[in-house]
């Protein structure tokens, strides 16, 4: 089997559109080019692509490789691990709530008959006029 071709589709504002366009005519070459030629570029560095003005192109910077790399302190690290491991426990005890929830809704259901009492019929069984409260 061959190298068979596939289309990559994606969306752009216009003024990046624009300037896209002016970047494939200033090279006379297609716009499908351009793009081609990026993406050529990015497979054959690994991502590792570094945007830069024209008159720095060739130049040696002192700066370090790309991308930046940063150095986290191990208490750091720690510290996310063991946050991670408190997020596992709680999503676990959500879990086990849920589940006596559920427990405790089948054991309502199973007893079948609710318990309803009409507000008319506690109003007939009040003898005075006290107010009647709830709670």
């Amino acid at each position: 089997m061959g190298n068979k071709n596939k289309t990559i589709s994606f969306r752009v504002n216009e003024d990046a559109f624009e300037t896209l366009r002016e970047i494939a005519e200033k090279r006379d070459i297609s716009l499908s080019a351009v793009f081609r030629d990026y993406v050529d570029m990015l497979v054959a560095h690994d991502g590792k692509v570094k945007v830069v003005p024209e008159n720095q192109i060739g130049e040696e910077t002192n700066e370090e490789s790309f991308p930046p790399k940063v150095e986290v302190p191990k208490s750091f690290v720690r510290e996310h691990e063991r946050l991670e491991l408190e997020a596992d426990h709680l999503r676990e005890q959500l879990q086990e709530h849920k589940e006596y929830l559920r427990h405790l809704q089948s054991r309502v259901d199973d007893d079948g008959e609710e318990e309803v009492i009409q507000l008319e019929e506690l109003d007939d069984e009040l003898e005075s006029d006290e107010p009647f409260r709830l709670g």
